[in-house]
């Protein structure tokens, strides 16, 4: 691949990759099939896993799509605070009749999962938490797939300088922050990072954060990103993996705003203010994927129970303009301007 990258689909919309389930062979296909670009989420799931999900995409469409991979974390938690924590939350998981998780680290399969990735890959492969080595770039490169990395400040999008695109996430957006590092950085706004970005990368940028109409995209289209990505736009859509309670409460009144909490996974992440992220959000160490391990049969049982004061209810500020329509329909309204 040679010259300036240019976007893969017809429209310039992105769905953004939903690690956790939300994120379906069947949304990516149907995003793609309406012009925009369809993603997959490897996090969370094993390499087996990732391939049979490019396998089902494939067979339901044959536009471009992308798939995105966590790059390892540092292994650098105090196992004295995640301890702790445990203690904090071992009631939460008596009252669901749930046990704690083994907290642990590791690199979420991650080079099976490139690997297998180089070996058949999809239109686009994109990295969180992290930028490749410039070698692994340049080998997706030459095999014709875009290269595209999450970056939340202007110094992420230096280091990220060999990649083809960036994905620039605001502040705004719903779940895991993207950053690097696993700390308390300042988080900027989504017009705010674009033009923080644009002073020090010529990268083609993709905007995502609180994108939820065609209003929103246009916006940021005019603020130089190329395309703009959306996620909790798609959450109540039929074809994505929303968990029935995550759903339900997306639309429960007694939810009205979002915040970031540690609480869930130990790494920072915005979703619906309940309960459990009121209680504990001020206790949680920074230890990711620690904490996810922790609380990760904790969330199960709440989720099997309908609990949602106790679940992970990820969503982005944009959360009250999702709505419960077609993954097409969606798309055809982002791309209205």
């Amino acid at each position: 691949m040679s010259g300036p990258v240019s976007w893969p689909s017809r429209l310039p919309v992105m769905q953004a990759p939903m690690a956790g389930g939300a994120s379906t062979p069947r949304l990516a296909a149907a995003v793609s099939e309406a012009g925009g670009l369809g993603f997959l989420a490897a996090g969370y799931k094993t390499a087996e896993q990732m391939r049979q999900e490019i396998k089902q995409t494939r067979e339901l469409t044959s536009r471009p799509f992308g798939m995105n991979v966590f790059m390892p974390t540092a292994d650098d938690a105090d196992q004295a605070e995640i301890d702790a924590y445990a203690r904090v939350i071992e009631g939460e998981a008596q009252r669901l009749g749930a046990t704690l998780g083994v907290p642990r680290g590791g690199d979420d399969d991650f080079t099976a999962k490139v690997e297998d990735l180089l070996a058949d890959p999809p239109a686009v492969v994109s990295f969180t938490f992290g930028c490749p080595e410039d070698e692994l770039i340049q080998a997706f490169r030459r095999k014709g797939t875009t290269v595209v990395v999450t970056v939340t400040s202007a110094d992420e999008a230096r280091l990220a300088s060999a990649a083809d695109m960036l994905c620039v996430q605001g502040e705004e957006a719903g779940g895991h922050r993207g950053s690097f590092a696993n700390a308390d950085a300042e988080a900027m706004s989504l017009e705010h990072l674009l033009s923080r970005v644009r002073e020090v990368s010529r990268l083609p940028l993709v905007a995502a954060g609180g994108v939820a109409s065609a209003a929103d995209v246009s916006r940021v289209l005019s603020a130089g990103a190329v395309a703009a990505a959306a996620g909790t736009a798609f959450l109540l859509c039929p074809e994505s993996g929303t968990g029935a309670v995550h759903r339900a409460a997306l639309t429960d009144p007694r939810f009205t705003g979002t915040a970031v909490t540690r609480a869930f996974t130990g790494r920072p992440a915005r979703g619906l203010v309940n309960r459990f992220m009121a209680e504990y959000s001020g206790r949680a160490p920074a230890a990711y994927p620690h904490l996810h391990h922790l609380t990760a049969p904790l969330r199960r049982a709440a989720a099997a129970g309908g609990d949602a004061e106790t679940l992970h209810l990820w969503a982005g500020t944009s959360w009250n303009r999702a709505r419960n329509a077609p993954a097409a329909d969606i798309v055809a309204d982002l791309s209205a301007i």
